[in-house]
């Protein structure tokens, strides 16, 4: 949690392992953002599984409470795997979710009246002749949708799917596999999407090839849900009349207004010519990827913090770990 302080300006979440590690998050919160404010505001998110099928067990349940009683959001997430922890037909999946999230939702707000809380899914697959994990198959994806209309049904924010793989590698079946599970989180509506980069192995690893490419596809799919704009000069009109019948739009005033913001450009893909990309290496995407997280870490700075504040979650830290013994020799 330290780390995600230090390192990052980003919205993080805490320990769910344990209720006093749940306890200990919040606690840090406090001292980075201040008593008053987190009382009022949700800065931390605890990610909260059910032991599918059906069960809630005690670490979950006392952690989520904690999470409640701070006022701070637990995600509520089933993790079902069809034909292992769930029914392997999509609808008996689906109903299976549904209750088991309903429930916990149900307890935050036993735990303290209007705690936010996040509507979870993890649907997912087996391969059904070895019982190995599936990911970014197309099944889970249609029951996303669904779960995404319950969601808004019961008016409550969403974390559905991500971008899931089981390839060991930044390759085809990666890319595919991601962006079909992430495609299925952007149409169901989801209002919170973990995982949505560097994800393999079916989270038993991860990858820094993968972390860029798949930033690449975030950044696509920003333009994607922009959706498209109507007037005057989103129809080109002044383009039409400039340019005429038979003639080409890449030099036209209008092109060259729009010149530098009018198509998403990626980071990693390659649109030159064979010749000039065989010329230049023939490097494929992940090789690409590779130089771009190396040249990404060289030139990253850590986001300012207040230094009080850092010598109070050091010496939390600190305490802490004093407070313990050693659980490894």
């Amino acid at each position: 949690v330290l780390a995600h302080i230090e390192l990052s300006d980003r919205p993080f979440m805490g320990s769910v392992t344990a209720e006093d590690r749940s306890e200990d998050s919040i606690a840090m919160c406090r001292i980075l953002f201040g008593e008053a404010f987190v009382n009022d505001h949700c800065v931390i998110l605890g990610n909260v599984n059910v032991n599918s099928p059906l069960v809630w067990d005690g670490t979950m349940t006392r952690s989520l409470r904690a999470y409640a009683r701070a006022n701070q959001a637990a995600v509520v997430v089933p993790f079902i795997l069809g034909g292992a922890m769930g029914p392997v037909t999509n609808a008996g999946g689906i109903v299976q979710s549904l209750a088991e999230t309903m429930a916990g939702c149900a307890l935050t707000q036993l735990e303290r009246k209007g705690a936010p809380v996040i509507f979870g899914n993890f649907l997912s697959s087996m391969s059904l002749r070895s019982g190995s994990p599936t990911f970014g198959t197309p099944e889970p994806a249609i029951g996303s949708q669904v779960i995404g209309q319950l969601a808004r049904r019961l008016n409550l924010p969403l974390r559905c799917s991500g971008n899931f793989t089981t390839s060991k590698l930044p390759d085809g079946q990666a890319m595919m596999e991601g962006t079909m599970s992430m495609l299925a989180a952007v149409h169901c509506g989801a209002n919170f999407i973990l995982h949505s980069a560097g994800f393999l192995d079916g989270l038993l690893s991860m990858s820094y090839e993968k972390f860029m490419l798949d930033a690449d596809l975030c950044g696509a799919l920003h333009a994607y849900l922009d959706g498209i704009r109507i007037d005057d000069d989103q129809l080109a009109v002044d383009a039409f009349a400039e340019v005429g019948p038979g003639n080409h739009f890449f030099a036209c005033s209008h092109t060259m207004r729009h010149y530098e913001t009018a198509f998403w450009d990626a980071d990693l893909s390659d649109n030159e010519p064979f010749e000039k990309w065989e010329a230049a290496g023939s490097t494929d995407a992940a090789t690409r990827a590779n130089k771009l997280w190396k040249k990404r870490l060289a030139e990253y700075e850590a986001p300012p913090l207040d230094e009080g504040i850092r010598e109070a979650l050091q010496d939390y830290v600190g305490r802490k770990k004093a407070a313990m013994a050693d659980a490894w020799y």
